[in-house]
């Protein structure tokens, strides 16, 4: 979708985003208690429970309520239970937060996406300007043209042959 096309034009108001991040931090406020923070290495080594294994701790748990005659001494139906409940409890107010995640993310991408289009078009026909000669134009181009300089810090392979 890269071209000069105008695909998105919008104005959010200040009042608006001040609104909209007001109640994102007083719905993380209302939900931090519950919330942890795990480390990366948790998170990898933690069995997860995805759509494939709901079903399975659903009739676990069913078993371990109707029958706690059987259940182990080292396991707790309730504790299981509030797990669960708060699992997919947690999962349905994940599932809003991830539309409106992603929604945004979408959007900051198109919007700066058509941004730096503009800009490059605008860099490339400063450029020409300042190929003419044209009043003004190179000062713009020398400071607009840092952004594409060569650092020194490019990954080549050296050749060692011997």
């Amino acid at each position: 979708m890269q071209s000069t096309n105008n695909v998105i034009s919008i104005q959010v108001s200040k009042k608006e985003l001040d609104s909209a991040k007001a109640k994102l931090r007083e719905a993380y406020e209302i939900l931090k208690p519950y919330l942890v923070a795990l480390t990366p290495e948790e998170r990898k080594e933690l069995p997860k429970m995805s759509d494939k294994t709901v079903p399975f701790v659903e009739k676990t748990l069913s078993y371990m309520e109707n029958k706690p005659e059987l259940n182990p001494g080292y396991l707790d139906a309730k504790e299981m239970s509030l797990d669960f409940h708060a699992a997919q409890d947690l999962t349905d107010v994940a599932r809003e937060a991830q539309r409106i995640t992603s929604g945004l993310n979408d959007t900051i991408m198109l919007t700066g996406s058509e941004a730096y289009v503009a800009s490059l078009a605008y860099y490339h026909a400063i450029k020409g300007a300042t190929r003419v000669n044209a009043p003004g134009a190179k000062p713009i181009y020398e400071d607009l043209k840092k952004r594409f300089a060569f650092n020194g810090r490019r990954n080549s392979k050296t050749n060692t042959s011997e």
